[in-house]
């Protein structure tokens, strides 16, 4: 029996047992069978000094008399032992053959005096040198809580662990080593684990070891892309949404890139959402997702300086496939009546929860995007966690007054409308219904929008044409219309809206032009319309008239009885000089004719030359010789050409003299200018409007 110092407690050994005693009576006893001798206790530790075992008498005995008493010594030898009751192992164990005299503890070691005279000292090992013998046994459980009892630090304790997960990892056991290096990553480097498990047999060891990384906020780009691929592999989404909503630090890009690269696009979705991601957001429904209106209806729901730039991006791609939507959000933004979105949530009736069991949760209910619908029955994990838990979106509305900000100039949406005509023409329309609009915008919008009309007008068929074509005509009717006059003729004459020309036209006076306009395109009908319109405002319009009238018997056949209405109007008002200059009309006819008749011989018919002097050099004409159209023939030696393209050398003067004529004539055929001032300052205007008549002013070309 001795006493605890450290405790108090006493201390009894018996021959099955050690006992301990305190105030409250019998405390904890550990079985260590055998008979004891002396005890004592030494720090944390049980000193024994066991006595050697008695045996019964039997013929072995006899035969070990037989040796004497040194015989007996060696096999009545005593036990020494050192236990620890707390980690219940022996510390320390030594037989010895002398007889143990006294047992005591001085200078914190423990002394053993024998019979023989001699005293045997044991000092206690540092705890490495412990650590070290445990190491050698694989003793690993035991060195951990030693090195606990002890009181070490983390870093030595995660060494420990360390070396027993590689110990268990070498047999085999790879869920028990994974278990230690979990208790020891705070100090493992966790590359030296990650190599261990890439095996796809131990994926889920390696996921178990990847998570715990980020429970502990030490996992890198590198592994937060290696943990979603593991997720992945196993196409376990489960565990993939467990993650991503955890609360862990992880790289976001990253996580985003393995969600879309993986297909996981909701819950990339809600990722990019989660952190005010709005640009990744838009770009995931549209990109990869192509949900096209979920991610219109999320641009809706941002502010106005973030709408607008994700707006502008994919225009194009939303005005394809949501055109009404797109359109009016582009109006509410353009207009100044941008409102955010919001949603109207009604009620979910309750379902039985059986009805739900086996429904998987979806991260879409985390992302409330108007128009979106959720189902009808919820699983109960969405239950638990959606944020609207108990009502479900059912459409979304504007939300208060419109949001204030700067409004952009509408020619920066034009570009946006290409190859989408109609919504282009909505759009237009509900920005010039605004009152307040800057001029130079407004200018944009007039000149645009007319466009519009006849380039929509040009893609359509009767009557649709029409409708298009009288709303650009109102629309150039209006008052204070802001648009450029050669704008308007520019446009009317790409698209063939003759409105449009005669309009422009008519409000600067060009009715001469307006008349001109038809004759050139050879609208009879047009420009007797014209006639009647303006004749009485123009009276200058009937002798042109009576000219296109007479350029053709085709033309004149049309005309009709207007000619005669002509004529009298000219010889009513005295517009030209008396009309017995019908007979210089009729013989310039006939001189026309014969010309004609004469051209239409020469290439049909054979030309006899009967020339017998060359018309150069006076001589006779010997081969070779040359004949031309005009009738004059000349040696070849005379002409002193080469090649083929040679001409007369008499008629050569006057037929430059001619060409020189027609060109001037074609050059000046487009002066209206001057063919105008020439009348107005001239007397006698017939003459005036014969002369310009013969140089071609008012012919009309003849088509092909």
């Amino acid at each position: 029996m001795t006493t605890d110092k450290g405790t108090g407690d006493i201390v009894v050994v018996r021959d099955d047992a050690i006992y301990y005693y305190g105030a409250n009576g019998r405390g904890t006893c550990y079985a260590y069978e055998g008979p004891k001798k002396l005890v004592s206790t030494f720090g944390k530790y049980v000193a024994l000094l066991s006595s050697p075992q008695i045996s019964p008498p039997n013929k072995s005995n006899a035969l070990r008399r037989f040796g004497g008493s040194q015989a007996d010594d060696l096999f009545n030898t005593s036990t020494f032992a050192l236990l620890d009751t707390d980690l219940k192992y022996i510390a320390y164990s030594e037989s010895l053959v002398a007889q143990v005299k006294s047992l005591f503890i001085e200078w914190g070691d423990v002394f053993l005096l024998t019979l023989d005279g001699k005293l045997f000292r044991y000092h206690e090992r540092p705890l490495q040198q412990k650590l070290d013998i445990l190491y050698q046994r694989n003793l690993y459980v035991l060195a951990i809580s030693l090195a606990q009892k002890a009181g070490v630090d983390a870093s030595q304790r995660n060494v420990i662990l360390r070396k027993y997960g590689d110990y268990l990892y070498q047999k085999g056991d790879f869920d028990t080593a994974m278990q230690q290096y979990l208790k020891a990553i705070d100090n493992t480097e966790p590359s030296q684990v990650i190599r261990k498990f890439l095996d796809t047999q131990r994926i889920h060891n390696l996921i178990e070891y990847l998570e715990e990384l980020h429970e502990h906020d030490k996992a890198t780009v590198d592994h937060t892309t290696l943990l979603l691929n593991c997720y992945a592999k196993l196409k376990d989404t489960a565990k993939l949404e467990t993650f991503i909503k955890s609360g862990n630090n992880f790289d976001l890009d990253t996580a985003i890139s393995m969600c879309r690269q993986g297909g996981y696009y909701e819950q990339a979705v809600y990722l990019a959402k989660k952190h005010g991601e709005h640009e990744l957001v838009v770009d995931i429904l549209m990109e990869d997702s192509k949900n096209y209106e979920d991610a219109l209806a999320y641009i809706w729901r941002l502010e106005p300086d973030m709408a607008y730039p994700n707006l502008m991006k994919y225009a194009r791609v939303l005005l394809e496939h949501c055109p009404r939507d797109t359109t009016q959000l582009f109006i509410d933004y353009y207009t100044g009546q941008y409102r955010l979105q919001k949603d109207t949530i009604v009620p979910t009736p309750p379902v039985p929860q059986g009805a739900a069991a086996s429904a998987v949760q979806n991260l879409t209910s985390f992302i409330p995007l108007p128009y979106r619908q959720t189902p009808a029955v919820p699983s109960p994990a969405t239950a638990g966690n959606q944020q609207l838990s108990d009502a479900q979106t059912a459409e979304a509305e504007a939300a208060g007054p419109p949001r204030e900000y700067n409004i952009p100039k509408p020619r920066t949406a034009f570009s946006s409308f290409v190859d989408h005509s109609v919504e282009f023409v909505t759009f237009l329309e509900a920005c010039l219904e605004q009152d307040c609009i800057v001029e130079g915008d407004k200018i944009d919008l007039y000149t645009t929008l007319f466009e519009m009309y006849l380039e929509t007008a040009g893609g359509k068929k009767s009557p649709e044409k029409e409708e298009w074509e009288n709303k650009a005509k109102r629309l150039i009717e209006g008052q204070n219309i802001p648009i450029d006059t050669s704008n308007v003729l520019l446009l009317s004459h790409l698209s063939n809206f003759r409105d449009g020309t005669i309009l422009v036209r008519e409000q600067q006076g060009l009715r001469f032009d307006i008349f001109r306009s038809y004759t050139s395109a050879n609208d009879t009908a047009g420009a007797i319309k014209a006639l009647k319109k303006y004749g009485p405002e123009e009276p200058q319009l009937y002798p042109a008239a009576l000219a296109y009238f007479t350029s053709s018997p085709r033309i004149l056949q049309e005309a009709g009885d207007e000619l005669d209405v002509v004529l009298k109007r000219i010889d009513d008002d005295g517009l030209m000089a008396p009309l017995q200059n019908r007979r210089l009309i009729d013989s310039y006819r006939s001189e026309t004719e014969a010309k004609r008749k004469e051209i239409n011989e020469l290439g049909t018919k054979p030309a006899v030359f009967q020339a017998r002097r060359c018309s150069a050099c006076g001589g006779n004409l010997d081969l070779p010789t040359v004949h031309f159209l005009c009738k004059h023939s000349f040696h070849q030696r005379c002409l002193n050409q080469v090649n083929d393209a040679v001409e007369c050398p008499i008629c050569a003067t006057q037929n430059a003299t001619i060409r020189a004529i027609r060109k001037a004539q074609e050059e000046s055929a487009d002066r209206h200018d001057m063919f105008q001032d020439a009348l107005q300052r001239s007397r006698d205007k017939f003459g005036t409007i014969s002369e310009f008549f013969g140089r071609g002013v008012m012919s009309v070309p003849t088509s092909d």
